[in-house]
């Protein structure tokens, strides 16, 4: 018997006004629609990987953020290296005349001790071993390596710095451990300011929008006027009065970031405290209170949600200012401020120390953007298909 591959099917009345498409809960269609824009899937990775980078990759670093060695300082994540005359060792020459060895696979081993600096014949002489000098002529432009016959050492390569995979700054402390500080720094102050302007944000504004008539015009006075002082300036004169330090920075971010969360949450509970179900709550004799706290805030949590996911990048761009600028973290605690700070006075001769912890704060802002971009196209049942 043959089969028809394109019959028709034959079905019911009854299985046509089926619906087949499986019911999902609210949250498993926000995830759904989130799991659908690879912009913020990304992002998301990103934060975790930052995440993970500030808390656990301290864990695995021999070294301390803190800890100056200035013998090694501005070494660089890559080196153009030159043979040594026994060819199973490298040698590095710094910007600042000095000789660093290297072993095969290039580890530094130590810096040469020098012995002398002949001006007149612009040579500079290290101790390689017992009896070898290794000399630098500098008469040329690049300087050059020279062994004891005053001939030039061959180049060895580009080699990977293993010792210190980011490099050194100015001081010699390793930029991959202080990153791993920075970064933990300024996730953590992100982090609690967000959380405060989240509590008092929600708070101030759903009472401003619950109880509305005068008590809301009198709190969104207040609001108005926090809001015509720029919020830069307002945060500098609070650190100056407060000093430098990680807990005045929490409290300068916490007590003027929270006028965005207010308004938010106000038009929220404007629109909500005149839905049925809040008006039912109030008819059976809810406090005020109990329906703030179990009926409007909890419906007003997707742009609320948006909203801190927000205010995140820009605590942390604002954390990286102020300390950028001489009045947030106080050395010598590491924070990518600070560090880009630090970076500034060697731009020239060393790009890679402003060039790393400007591409983290460039990454943990784009990231939560996306993170939040995603979230309100989610949390958006306009969008749902």
């Amino acid at each position: 018997m043959t089969i028809d591959p394109w019959a028709k099917v034959e079905s019911t009345d009854a299985e046509r006004e089926l619906i087949y498409r499986k019911p999902r809960t609210f949250a498993q269609d926000v995830i759904s629609r989130f799991a659908r824009k690879p912009t913020a899937l990304g992002g998301l990775a990103v934060v975790i990987l930052l995440l993970l980078f500030a808390l656990a990759g301290p864990l695995f670093t021999p070294f301390d953020y803190q800890k100056q060695t200035l013998t090694l300082a501005n070494i660089p994540p890559i080196f153009h290296t030159t043979l040594a005359p026994d060819e199973d060792r490298a040698f590095y020459r710094t910007t600042s005349m000095k000789v660093m060895e290297l072993d095969a696979s290039g580890r530094l081993i130590r810096q040469l001790p020098k012995v002398t600096d002949d001006y007149a014949a612009s040579l500079i002489s290290f101790q390689y071993s017992e009896d070898s000098l290794i000399y630098i002529d500098y008469s040329v432009n690049p300087p050059v390596l020279l062994d004891a016959d005053s001939t030039p050492l061959p180049a060895g390569g580009i080699k990977w710095n293993l010792t210190y995979p980011l490099g050194t700054d100015h001081l010699g402390r390793d930029i991959l451990t202080r990153l791993m500080y920075g970064t933990r720094i300024s996730l953590m102050v992100a982090f609690i300011a967000a959380t405060v302007n989240l509590i008092i944000g929600a708070l101030y504004g759903g009472v401003a929008g619950y109880l509305g008539g005068r008590v809301d015009s009198i709190l969104m006075r207040i609001v108005d006027i926090i809001s015509t002082i720029p919020l830069t300036l307002y945060v500098i004169l609070i650190k100056v009065v407060l000093g430098n330090g990680l807990m005045s920075i929490i409290i300068a971010l916490s007590s003027v970031y929270w006028v965005d969360m207010a308004r938010v949450v106000r038009g929220q509970a404007l629109t909500l405290k005149r839905q049925d179900f809040v008006q039912a709550a109030r008819t059976m004799g809810t406090r005020t209170r109990a329906l703030l706290i179990s009926h409007i805030l909890p419906n007003a949590m997707g742009p609320i949600l948006v909203t801190v996911t927000m205010l995140i990048p820009s605590a942390i761009f604002m954390e990286a200012f102020m300390s950028f600028i001489g009045i947030g973290i106080a050395p010598p605690m590491a924070s990518l401020g600070t560090m880009c700070n630090d970076a500034t006075e060697a731009l020239r001769q060393n790009p890679y120390q402003l060039f790393l912890p400007a591409l983290v704060i460039c990454l943990t802002m784009f990231a939560f953007n996306f993170v939040g971009d995603g979230l309100r196209d989610a949390l958006d049942p306009k969008l749902k298909r």
